[in-house]
């Protein structure tokens, strides 16, 4: 192949290397220079023009990447037709990308003018989806290079597998504090993981954390023609003697392995009972965030043996990122025994919508509200109480004067309801887990739903964040995890933090309650004359 510069009349049968401009002159990169192109050239007064010209043995780019995309294209795989020197690969149909990484590697290699990229080896792939690329560097190569990358492939290098399980059951078991809407949203994670696999749930199980019990589940599931049994421990594996290995093996089934390198995902036990595939599912499948169980459900759903080997070889790119719901050992769990939840109480606002007055200091049965919720969160399981000022912060502290709290300003309390809550988190104790997010214009909650909510905070079980609701609506106060502050201390302006309830929504516990204390906020005169009546 030739290249380099050449004069309009030259240039003839070339193509063009760059796009070349010159007053309203353009001629595109790529362009083959006929008669037409020469008179346009001279024309646009342009003397040189740098072409490359294919010789005797060379190929064009296009007929190169074409030839190399269709020899590695196997089963499930089509092939767009090539077009600047670029061929692109399409999945024919959902399945698992399985792709042959040393034939990948070998064509990489026959020469730097070559290149085939492709999506990561496994990935769960849609009909229509464009899976990899063959992109020739020049304009064109010699036949020879182009034979021996053809050569390189073998047949399948690329393929889809389509999914072929369709029928799975569920087990899971139960101990007592494992509420059953965990279980609930358990199934729905599982269930919308498995339908781009066309399979559903045939069955699902609850039963105690007992080998016996749970041996007679799989059996049951089995029985029922489940292809895929996932059993999901209300109590994660710790060894293969545990609860979950045993029962499978008490099933007639075998333990295949035990662990994975891929985290989170580690504690993952794959086995088999009656040729039937048996997952044991880590903790962190609960979560719908991407983790390791996907990587060897999506195979197993696909009808893909996953071996001992093929777990191992995982390690590498195996770190995902990090799933708000998982335990962290360095962040001490909270227990019925151990609770350490800061309240911070939000009472710096200007009450503008009260006519002048400040609501905070307006009474309640001879008190001012802002005491009332206080006293109330004082009387509750709450370590802590800081209470954050702004809008006549003396008059708010004498109000609460006597009373065991912390007082921190908000110098920007005329910004919004953000500025107070990030004042707030930044006051919170370092040794508390949480924080307990309170309005001090809601004089009707008490001590009990603070309690209630601080009981349903549960990091071992992924309920990171407590929210009284009633009918569907979410109320206050808040309970957040530590693991929110980073979040709630990036919020801006007026809006408060319910964006983050979306956001997280399987680290959310509901609370329900009756009555309209978690919901009535004091805002205006009308609202006040109400409660004050009632």
């Amino acid at each position: 192949m030739k290249f380099g510069s050449a004069t309009p009349d030259d240039a003839i049968g070339g193509v063009t290397v760059h796009t070349l401009r010159q007053g309203a002159f353009v001629l595109k990169k790529g362009t083959t220079i006929g008669p037409v192109e020469v008179e346009a050239l001279i024309r646009a007064g342009v003397k040189e023009v740098v072409v490359v010209r294919l010789e005797d043995g060379d190929v064009s780019e296009d007929v190169a990447a074409a030839d190399v995309a269709k020899a590695v294209a196997g089963d499930g795989v089509t092939v767009e037709r090539a077009f600047t020197g670029r061929a692109n690969l399409f999945a024919a149909r959902a399945g698992v990308l399985v792709i042959d990484r040393t034939a990948v590697s070998r064509i990489n290699n026959v020469d730097e003018a070559i290149t085939f990229a492709t999506l990561p080896a496994y990935k769960p792939v849609v009909q229509g989806e464009m899976v990899a690329t063959v992109k020739l560097i020049p304009f064109g190569v010699e036949a020879k290079l182009r034979d021996a990358a053809v050569a390189a492939a073998r047949r399948d290098v690329l393929r889809v597998a389509p999914y072929r399980i369709k029928r799975v059951g569920i087990v899971s078991t139960v101990l007592p504090g494992l509420a059953p809407k965990v279980i609930d949203k358990t199934l729905r994670v599982t269930a919308d993981r498995l339908a781009p696999a066309g399979a559903t749930i045939i069955a699902e199980r609850r039963v105690p954390h007992d080998e016996a019990v749970l041996t007679a589940a799989i059996k049951e599931m089995l029985d029922l023609g489940a292809e895929l049994v996932i059993v999901f421990g209300a109590s994660a594996i710790a060894d293969r003697r545990d609860v979950i290995p045993a029962a499978l093996t008490g099933a007639g089934g075998v333990v295949e392995h035990f662990g994975m390198p891929v985290d989170p995902g580690n504690l993952l036990l794959i086995g088999k009972a009656r040729g039937v595939p048996v997952l044991g599912a880590p903790g962190c499948a609960r979560s719908p965030v991407e983790n390791g169980f996907d990587w060897v459900l999506m195979r197993l759903l696909a009808g893909l043996k996953v071996a001992r080997r093929d777990l191992t070889g995982m390690g590498v790119g195996g770190l995902l990122m990090e799933i708000v719901t998982r335990p962290q050992p360095r962040i001490s769990p909270v227990t019925d025994n151990n609770c350490n939840i800061a309240a911070v109480i939000l009472a710096a606002g200007r009450s503008t919508r009260m006519g002048g007055s400040n609501k905070l200091l307006a009474e309640l049965r001879g008190k001012p509200l802002v005491r009332i919720v206080a006293e109330q969160v004082l009387a509750s399981k709450a370590s802590s109480v800081t209470v954050v000022t702004g809008h006549q912060a003396a008059e708010v502290e004498r109000a609460l004067r006597g009373l065991n709290v912390t007082f921190v300003y908000n110098p920007d309390f005329g910004a919004g309801l953000a500025g107070s809550v990030k004042t707030g988190i930044a006051a919170v104790p370092k040794e508390a887990g949480g924080a307990l997010v309170c309005l001090g214009d809601m004089p009707l909650i008490d001590a009990h739903l603070v309690d209630r909510l601080i009981a349903a905070f549960a990091p071992d079980q992924g309920m990171l964040i407590a929210v009284p609701v009633s009918d569907g609506s979410r109320g206050n106060p808040v309970l957040w995890s530590r693991r929110f502050f980073g979040e709630l201390m990036s919020l801006e302006g007026d809006a408060g933090a319910r964006h983050l309830f979306a956001r997280h929504g399987e680290a959310v516990a509901e609370v329900a309650v009756d009555g309209h204390g978690a919901f009535l906020d004091i805002d205006t005169p009308q609202a006040l004359a109400e409660v004050q009546r009632g």
